[in-house]
């Protein structure tokens, strides 16, 4: 699977770099969410602007991400969303479990947010 990966100090960007997410692709982009998150990132934005199609397999992956970076107390965030993926998604209602907005900026301030709740209440602000 082609990806980019664009590591910050709060949070990592993986951009997919295919048009399709399918069964194909999916096991080694479960494998990266794993990966990365063993490497200690914490919040990661999946930038997914150039993907037309997803199946359940690669909708099965974004959930697996997704779980992994939230039971660690991180972030998962979806950007660039497509209308026909976005409708994927909406079908299967992950449009509740996942966290989507339209662009990286967005997520990006949305892992800050998140970053500045926990840290208020771990009592580490004041």
């Amino acid at each position: 699977m082609k990806y980019s990966i664009d590591k910050k100090e709060k949070y990592s960007v993986i951009k997919v770099d295919e048009e399709k997410l399918d069964s194909t692709k999916a096991p080694d982009f479960k494998s990266r969410f794993v990966t990365l998150q063993a490497e200690g990132v914490k919040n990661l934005i999946v930038d997914l602007s150039p993907v037309k199609y997803i199946d359940s397999s690669g909708l099965s992956a974004l959930l697996v991400g997704n779980r992994l970076f939230s039971e660690s107390g991180g972030s998962f965030v979806l950007a660039g969303v497509n209308d026909h993926v976005m409708k994927l998604v909406s079908i299967s209602q992950l449009d509740k479990v996942l966290d989507i907005l339209p662009t990286i900026e967005e997520a990006v301030d949305t892992v800050f947010m998140n970053e500045l709740n926990n840290d208020l209440g771990s009592g580490e602000a004041g």
